[in-house]
């Protein structure tokens, strides 16, 4: 089983079909997009994940305002909506579903919003409460957290004592961090500033421990192009590929 959790940004624009191409050439049984949007471009790219075999979509898009970025969760198994209690108030940026796999599991897509917003510590907190009082089965979330360890996931000071506080909060509740969980302390960073070109770890899975015994790996991987070297070419962000035993 391989899942794949994708910042597209922006909605894809032009680079949809790239994008559709290189998520089929990655093969995951389910897709988590987020910075998906209403917009005609990301309208084609459900339609063609469609085409591919992900006949079970759902978006947390709102038409009325389309250009806002949203989730995208796209799956070749059924998937029914969860509403967990507590989780983050956010319904453009989170979104969980129970998938009818062969071994059934929750999966949740996030996007949670930058410091700036005024509104990062309470998304971060809900899902944290979440965690802490989960009791069903096999779960993971997955997406981009604008959030990192201190020294480890960061090329420049960045994050502060709260994101690291939750980065291990969600590990002491064994809701693991899927890429240290296999590569230990290696330096890895999902996107780079474009001013001054730094890179940072923004881009996570957290696995539960009802989950993790079945992980075999958790990597990233940027988005290719033809001959091109950009490693931004699809995306400022890579993504996060995981794969399971079935």
């Amino acid at each position: 089983m391989r899942i794949v959790s994708w910042n597209i940004r922006a909605g894809g624009g032009v680079r949809v079909e790239a994008i559709a191409a290189q998520l089929a050439a990655w093969n995951p049984d389910v897709i988590a997009l987020s910075e998906y949007r209403g917009t005609p471009a990301s309208l084609w790219l459900a339609e063609a994940l469609e085409q591919q075999g992900y006949v079970y979509q759902h978006s947390t898009a709102n038409p009325r305002t389309p250009a806002v970025n949203s989730l995208l969760m796209a799956s070749r198994w059924p998937m029914s909506r969860m509403r967990p209690r507590p989780s983050p108030k956010e319904p453009r940026r989170w979104a969980m579903f129970a998938i009818a796999a062969p071994t059934p599991f929750a999966i949740g897509a996030m996007h949670v919003p930058n410091r700036v917003t005024g509104r990062k510590g309470a998304f971060l907190d809900a899902l944290l409460a979440m965690a802490q009082t989960w009791r069903r089965g096999p779960a993971l979330i997955v997406g981009d957290t604008n959030t990192g360890r201190i020294g480890i996931d960061e090329e420049s000071q960045a994050f502060d004592r709260f994101e690291d506080d939750w980065m291990q909060g969600m590990e002491k509740t064994r809701w693991h961090d899927a890429f240290r969980r296999i590569h230990g302390k290696e330096l890895a960073y999902t996107w780079y500033s474009p001013n001054k070109g730094n890179g940072f770890r923004l881009d996570e899975g957290f696995v539960n421990r009802r989950l993790i015994k079945r992980m075999t790996e958790a990597r990233y991987v940027w988005g290719e192009l033809g001959g091109s070297t950009r490693r931004d070419v699809l995306s400022d962000h890579a993504a996060l590929i995981l794969d399971f035993t079935d």
